[in-house]
């Protein structure tokens, strides 16, 4: 991080424009598994975490506190948030949105990666239409998980139309593709599809650079520390454990044609002073 010489303190972070904001999307806008110290038993998260600095900056450029909401439900599909999340973010009349989603839909081996950026691109034109500026997120590269890397093809190809959709309506993109620390298991949580604190806190500053802000850390994406590979028996187990664990009850849920977020209510629905 460059400093001032004289002081060795670091040179003061820009202050945001935006007076408001509203995250929406599914589990990982709603923040699993980052636990909210403050409140037990609430997850945090990067949207909440982002919130949180872009408010501090505010106040410390002689500004009014963020205002922020987070209408994001775990398990949702891209449809979904679209009819639901998408009109009561309009209706908050944010300067800034979120709109994170498509990863659940395109776990699913029909996906139809055009539509759901049809979509979403459809989206992107009505915030921006009501004067928000959009922050989208290209998907993780998992290529190092043994069953998720099945949708890595699908995935490039949604990033792609993300990219180009960002491009055509002057939108914000999280480039979570491209991030090395994603790249190491220990940023994930043990169902290996959410990330943990450092992992999102990691994205919150991957954030704060897609919106062209300075991150609060300057190592945001330095990878960590190295460590000797576990033996293969090692990591059989470990596979097997988290295909019991977590593969097998989510099938059994998109057979019962249920999902994780049903009956869940956004944490944040309204906007309010943060944090």
């Amino acid at each position: 991080m460059t400093t001032d010489a004289a002081t060795d303190t670091p040179p003061p972070a820009e202050t945001p424009r935006w007076s408001s904001y509203v995250a929406v999307g599914d589990s990982f806008t709603e923040g699993l598994w980052d636990t909210d110290p403050a409140s037990p038993g609430r997850c945090r998260g990067w949207a909440d975490r982002l919130a949180a600095s872009l408010s501090a900056r505010r106040v410390a450029g002689g500004q009014e506190p963020l205002r922020y909401a987070n209408l994001a439900v775990r398990g949702k599909l891209l449809g979904p948030i679209i009819a639901d999340q998408v009109p009561r973010a309009l209706a908050l009349e944010p300067g800034l949105v979120s709109l994170v989603g498509g990863g659940n839909d395109i776990l699913r081996p029909r996906a139809d990666v055009d539509l759901l950026s049809q979509r979403l691109e459809d989206a992107v034109v009505r915030l921006r239409a009501a004067g928000a500026d959009v922050l989208l997120a290209t998907g993780f590269d998992a290529s190092e998980s043994p069953v998720v890397s099945l949708t890595r093809s699908r995935v490039g190809v949604y990033n792609t139309n993300i990219w180009s959709i960002a491009r055509r309506h002057g939108a914000h993109v999280l480039d979570l593709w491209g991030m090395r620390a994603l790249q190491d298991w220990r940023v994930w949580a043990s169902d290996r599809i959410h990330l943990t604190d450092e992992g999102h806190r990691r994205v919150a500053d991957a954030a704060l650079v897609g919106l062209g802000l300075a991150p609060d850390d300057a190592d945001w994406d330095a990878p960590l520390a190295a460590l000797p590979r576990a033996p293969f028996s090692e990591r059989a187990r470990g596979n097997a454990r988290w295909a019991r664990e977590y593969v097998g009850p989510w099938i059994g849920r998109r057979l019962r044609h249920e999902s994780s977020g049903d009956g869940r209510a956004a944490k944040y629905p309204d906007l309010t002073d943060w944090p």
